[in-house]
């Protein structure tokens, strides 16, 4: 964190000055006469988030959500999955045709009939409601066969269930689970998430679908359209948002709230638009869908009047780590096609696998797969455990494996000689990557939410400096969980006591990481205030940071725990997490630096202005060279 004291300057001078001589004592006189108080803050803190990530941006290192690696699975579970993994496999190995379906840009009936067979398209429904009763885990498990196969039937499947019809199972009341998760199970009904508009997308709250109560109270009136909604040709059920006017309790006043609805093709007035034609995912259907005049039952209101922004949320934020197992198993097929090649193509008298270039290229794959796949694992894991305190460890999930998957699949066309000559496989699986680096992405960086975490915090800080006998408990707390040796109350955090012994130099790599990282939030939040979140140049290296700093919290989890079950590949996964720290923490020096650094901030005003010339006109501000 920011030297403590830097805090103190911004507030009354008398209470800085109680801490100008002898912090120590002054603690301890007050602490014999405030232990109520700190016992009742104490109570308070216990309440505080539990993410890793999120304390980040404090500076502090909470282990609980990732030491240890999280093994959830019973072993009834664990025999479960190992019955559905063999059928499930050879089921895309032996009936779903990829190529075929990419060439007919729909997937074909028998492969669709099959997986509701199979009960694919209703994975984590509870078995009583004709569904598999999979545990999140489980269910990354599956996603990750999937993913390895096809990414277009993927997003039929994630379309369906992952988002489409989440929200009556994270929030539906019970009548509204009794009545429609048997027909998208058992009844063979297809869902669909219907939230994007034409000038809406990231910013939930700008939706113009409305919905108003009709007279006689029974049923809301729809009205509006959604644009690249997968499933939207052919899904019976979806979870549609709308602007309803509600009563503000506080104001009076009516103000329009953003309300989720479960609505059927067959109330009427619903249309869809032709499939859209993508570059990639072409076999997985996306359409526009229209709202006319649409009477919805009162009772499909979804998670309550003006909760439709929350119920959001909560779906997108449950289904992102299946994102990331589904490209961990596209990785995986991917980097197992190139090393192949690597292994039998021979060039100037030698297997290309054995030259320097070809090496780094698998070693690289290798280390973004594991990175990957550890994400999925960790995160479903801690859902599994409980855990409601993982939305910016999902977001960062999301958005590392469609960058790691891209970058993967981009290298094995490389080792596999150019996209001329690839195999049809490849080519397809790198048309299909694309749409997974820009979906939800404006709206999942985590920066801005850390930052106000770690800003509400400094603010209570503050405050409690103004009174400190009154709220002792708070600043011992803070300043102790801060670990700030600047005024000799503390020593850094250190993960030794979670760490394997072979990773000690690895696990510092984090730690002071992560102090660094609270340092940089609060010198943020103290030189722009509010106003940090349109510095996005400043936060977009923020956001690297977290990403580096997290991602290494979660392979020294995993590496840790292969060490100590003495796995037989726990020396290669030393491997990995060794290289991966050292290097993330390089970048994470970086781009902390780079906040600060006047030059680099020049720099980032200079791209502004560039952007903006380019903008005003209209294209490149230059005509070429020739000047013809």
């Amino acid at each position: 964190m920011l030297k403590f004291l830097r805090v103190l300057e911004r507030l009354e001078p008398a209470t800085a000055k109680l801490f100008d001589v002898n912090v120590n004592t002054q603690f301890r006189r007050l602490a014999s006469a405030s232990a109520a108080v700190k016992a009742k803050e104490e109570q308070k803190a216990a309440k505080e988030s539990q993410s890793f990530t999120m304390n980040m941006f404090r500076g502090q290192l909470n282990t609980n959500q990732v030491f240890p690696y999280p093994e959830v699975l019973t072993e009834d579970q664990s025999d479960t999955l190992k019955m559905l993994v063999d059928p499930v496999t050879k089921f895309f190995d032996e009936v779903n045709d990829p190529l075929k379906n990419d060439s007919l840009e729909t997937v074909e009936p028998n492969t669709l009939e099959g997986l509701w067979d199979l009960g694919a398209f209703s994975l984590q429904v509870p078995q009583d409601l004709g569904g598999l009763g999979l545990t999140n885990t489980q269910y990354a498990r599956m996603v990750e066969i999937v993913g390895g196969n096809d990414l277009a039937v993927g997003i039929v499947l994630g379309a369906h269930q992952s988002i489409g019809f989440k929200g009556i199972l994270l929030v539906g009341n019970p009548e509204q689970k009794a009545k429609y998760l048997p027909r998208v199970s058992t009844g063979k009904e297809f869902a669909a998430f219907c939230l994007t508009e034409p000038a809406s997308g990231s910013d939930a709250g700008s939706i113009k679908t409305r919905a108003v109560l009709s007279p006689d109270g029974k049923h809301y009136i729809l009205n509006g359209s959604k644009i690249w909604i997968s499933n939207g040709g052919f899904a019976e059920i979806m979870t549609v948002f709308a602007q309803t006017p509600v009563k503000d309790e506080k104001t009076g006043k009516v103000v329009d709230k953003v309300t989720a609805f479960i609505v059927e093709r067959s109330f009427g007035g619903v249309t869809s638009g032709p499939p859209e034609k993508k570059m990639g995912i072409k076999a997985s259907n996306t359409a526009e869908v229209y709202y006319e005049d649409v009477k919805v039952p009162v009772e499909n209101v979804l998670g309550g009047v003006g909760n439709g922004f929350k119920v959001a949320m909560q779906i997108l934020n449950n289904g992102r780590f299946g994102m990331a197992a589904a490209l961990a198993g596209t990785m995986r097929s991917v980097t197992k096609k190139a090393v192949d090649h690597a292994t039998q193509r021979v060039q100037f008298g030698r297997r290309i696998d054995s030259f320097g270039t070809i090496q780094e290229k698998l070693a690289r794959m290798a280390l973004l797969h594991y990175v990957t796949e550890s994400l999925a694992y960790m995160i479903s894991g801690n859902m599994d455990n409980g855990s409601q305190d993982y939305h910016l460890e999902a977001a960062i999930s999301k958005v590392f494996a469609s960058e790691a998957a891209w970058y993967v699949t981009d290298e094995a066309i490389q080792i596999l000689g150019g996209i001329f000559t690839l195999p049809v496989q490849i080519q397809r699986g790198m048309s299909q990557m694309k749409p997974f680096k820009s979906w939800e992405y404006t709206n999942i960086v985590p920066s801005p939410v850390g930052i106000q975490y770690a800003g509400g915090h400094l603010r209570e800080l503050q405050k409690a400096f103004k009174n400190p006998t009154a709220h002792l408990g708070l600043i011992i707390g803070e300043v102790k969980k801060r670990g700030l040796k600047s005024i000799g109350l503390s020593t850094p955090p250190s993960l030794h006591h979670v760490v394997h012994a072979n990773l000690a130099e690895s696990g510092v790599l984090c730690s002071k990481s992560v102090v660094l990282f609270g340092e940089a939030v609060e010198s943020l939040l103290l030189k722009y205030g509010k106003g940090v979140v349109e510095e996005q140049f400043l936060l977009n290296r923020l956001a690297a940071a977290a990403f580096d700093t997290y991602t290494m919290a979660v392979v020294l989890s995993r590496a840790t725990r292969s060490l100590n079950k003495n796995l037989p590949s726990a020396s290669h996964e030393q491997l990995l997490a060794e290289l991966w720290c050292y290097e993330a923490a390089e970048r994470v020096s970086q781009n902390l630096g780079a906040l600060n650094s006047g030059k680099k901030l020049d720099s980032y005003t200079k791209l502004g202005d560039i952007a903006k010339n380019v903008c005003t006109s209209g294209g490149f501000v230059q005509t070429n060279p020739l000047n013809l």
